[in-house]
């Protein structure tokens, strides 16, 4: 293996190799030829699309990691001379042990303080090391698993699409290329296939032994196995198209027992999560009933800590969690346009301030600068008659209205003295300084993002609602000998519904000139639905071959119906983890306004009531004992407020809990942090 770094010679990285030949010759002596760890870091650079070279890649984490712990092994000997030196902590034992003997204890004396100066350098520059060496390390491992995982769920439509473009026609070395170039819409599959094709055009090698290459290399094991079972039928002359549809009835399988093997898992982190967010409010009872009693140790910090770094700290943690387990739809649903078609290009992944195709020509002709000027001039105008629609296609734009208008009422609220401004003053008006610090924003600030977003959403996967039906109703069509675009026609006129109507927008568009397969990705691309990018990539590449494809249509539509088979299930069993995490927060809720209004509050009371009983007695002249007062280490009106803040803390992240856990994404638990505080606000409001 070359000792040169691959990115030495393209300047961005020049730095970076300089430091790895600086300490190759430490690589040498620590690694040998084969050493197990170099080549396991090898393997997974090679998984991770990594270009380095070991040897360079290791003597890079290694200069990185000399770097990071020679900065901490100094910053440890200040920080050991800071705590020992300047006597903040005094030693007068080793290892908690005392020293009895004169001689030792005056030579420990005089090398106390050294040793534990480099002793603490020490312990900071190994953990530097480690933290500069194992942080690069660990990338190409990470990159690896990402790869892996993004792998593992494109398989089950990626085999869908072979199978369907081998039903179409097409060869192996057909459907080799055609997945190689199928990267906008089967990501990292389709880059497995790349290195194939790259292989076989220019290394000379033979696409069998590619494609064996390629399964010994990739990260995923189940494509590692497609691949070994592909290359045993392309050595014995099987027949490809059947062997791909037993793999594609075999991956549907997999992906819904996947699917099931997720969902289980959420239910167990659904128990998980009814323990443990009640953890907090457990903790809290006690501290309280521990403040309570007299010549108590119990520090009054401690609750602050519980309400607002535990409570915090475990829905995080929660959301991390299920994050593990739970993934969002890999790619972002836009196909690249082939062939060089100009307004394709011009609005793929279009900007917000991007004008189209005009700013491809401006600055060659005045009229175009002009051009430009109107048209920017329109695009405002638009927006400000139809801002709805705007905010609908953007919904993070309601953002830029929202934020400065809950900073500029705030401020003005504060200047006039409406709002307190002190932890004395909130304590005195708990409610009131609450709802205008955080119920006031989520209100402004969530209630439109969440209303845009599900807009959004419905409007976007309002397309898909029918996506099985219609490429059922498209292969029946194209059966009878119609064309694609006949059968689209055919189809709009007698459904109805979004993709209906997108049908005949395409069927309008070819007979004003454009080509059928640019109509179809620009409809995609108005979208952007991963989903639906899938079938409409499989549809544009089986049309370039044929306009008779009803069986690939039919492909189609089965892997539409296996998502919407899975999507069904998830969405049905999610909906108790849902119903789970909102009754835990109910139940915080009650126990937490029990406790402030039938303990608490009845606790105040009865001390008032006996302190003046006391005064009685003692005007009276009585010799009684005076009464114990259980409020008088607690301030209830303080305690309160914490309270409040609490099932508020709880509320919102119950909220974004609830919108992950249904949909792997944090914007779908707006919706339920705004009901559920509410919630938490109206319930208080009697409650105080």
């Amino acid at each position: 293996m070359s000792v040169e770094g691959s990115t030495a010679s393209d300047g961005k990285f020049g730095d970076s190799d300089m430091l790895g030949d600086t300490f190759y010759p430490v690589y040498a002596k620590l690694f040998s030829e084969d050493s197990q760890f170099a080549s396991d870091v090898e393997t997974k650079l090679a998984q991770g699309r990594m270009t380095d070279t070991v040897e360079m890649y290791l003597s890079r984490a290694i200069g990185i990691g000399f770097i990071s712990g020679l900065f901490l092994w100094i910053l440890g000997l200040l920080v050991g001379w800071g705590l020992f030196g300047t006597g903040i902590i005094t030693v007068d034992t080793i290892i908690g042990v005392p020293v009895p003997n004169e001689q030792v204890l005056s030579v420990w004396e005089t090398i106390k303080i050294p040793t534990l100066i480099v002793v603490c350098g020490i312990v900071f520059g190994s953990l530097g090391f480690l933290l500069g060496f194992g942080s690069l390390v660990a990338v190409p491992y990470s990159r690896a698993s990402a790869r892996k995982r993004e792998i593992n769920m494109l398989l089950t439509d990626a085999v869908s699409f072979m199978y369907a473009l081998s039903v179409g026609g097409l060869n192996q070395l057909e459907i080799l290329q055609a997945m190689a170039e199928a990267d906008d819409t089967y990501g990292e599959v389709s880059k497995e296939f790349q290195n194939v094709v790259n292989e076989t055009e220019y290394f000379d090698t033979d696409y069998r032994t590619a494609i064996r290459n390629q399964a010994i290399e990739t990260p995923s094991d189940e494509l590692s196995q497609f691949l070994t079972d592909m290359l045993s039928i392309v050595n014995s002359g099987g027949d490809m198209e059947s062997f791909l549809q037993d793999k594609k009835e075999k991956h549907m399988r997999t992906a819904k027992q996947q699917q099931e093997l997720t969902l289980e898992t959420l239910e167990l982190f659904g128990e998980m999560y009814m323990t443990l967010s009640l953890f907090p409010l457990l903790l809290i009872i006690i501290l309280v009933i521990m403040q309570m009693m007299p010549n108590s140790s119990a520090s009054p910090n401690m609750i602050f800590v519980a309400v607002y770094g535990l409570i915090p700290l475990t829905g995080v943690g929660f959301i991390i969690l299920v994050s593990t387990v739970k993934h969002d739809e890999v790619g972002d649903g836009y196909l690249s346009p082939d062939g060089g078609h100009q307004r394709l290009e011009a609005t793929q992944n279009k900007g917000l301030l991007d004008l189209g195709l005009i700013e491809q020509f401006t600055g060659t002709h005045s009229v175009f600068d002009r051009i430009k000027n109107r048209e920017g001039t329109y695009e405002t105008l638009g927006v400000l008659k139809e801002p709805h629609f705007f905010f609908r296609e953007h919904p993070l734009m309601t953002l830029t209205l929202t934020v400065p208008m809950v900073l500029v009422t705030i401020t003005a609220a504060m200047v006039n003295g409406l709002v307190p401004t002190s932890w004395g003053g909130l304590v005195d008006d708990p409610v009131w300084g609450t709802f205008m610090y955080v119920y006031m924003p989520v209100y402004v600030i969530l209630v439109p993002l969440a209303i845009f977003y599900e807009w959004n959403l419905r409007s976007r996967n309002g397309v898909v609602a029918t996506l099985s039906e219609d490429l059922r109703k498209l292969s029946s069509a194209n059966d009878t000998g119609l064309t694609l675009l006949e059968s689209l026609q055919s189809v709009s006129s007698t459904t109805s519904g979004t993709l209906a109507r997108e049908f005949e927008e395409m069927h309008t568009k070819v007979n004003y000139g454009m080509n059928l397969k640019e109509a179809m990705i620009e409809f995609n691309n108005k979208y952007h639905i991963p989903r639906l990018a899938r079938s409409v990539k499989l549809i544009t590449k089986a049309q370039e071959a044929s306009n008779q494809i009803s069986s690939v249509l039919r492909t189609a539509a089965r892997a539409s119906e296996n998502h919407d088979d899975i999507e069904r299930d998830r969405k049905s069993r999610t909906r108790m983890q849902v119903v789970i995490i909102i009754m835990t927060f109910m139940t915080m809720l009650a126990v937490i306004a029990i406790l402030q209004t039938q303990f608490l509050n009845t606790m105040a009371d009865l001390g008032s009531q006996s302190n003046v009983d006391s005064g009685s007695m003692q005007g009276a002249g009585g010799s009684g004992m005076s009464q114990m007062n259980l409020t008088d280490n607690i301030n209830v009106d303080q305690m309160g407020l914490l309270f409040f803040h609490a099932i508020t803390l709880h509320a919102i992240l119950s909220g974004f809990i609830s919108g992950y856990i249904r949909d792997a994404n944090l914007m779908s638990g707006l919706k339920y942090v705004v009901g559920l505080s509410t919630i938490a606000l109206v319930a208080w409001a009697f409650v105080s």
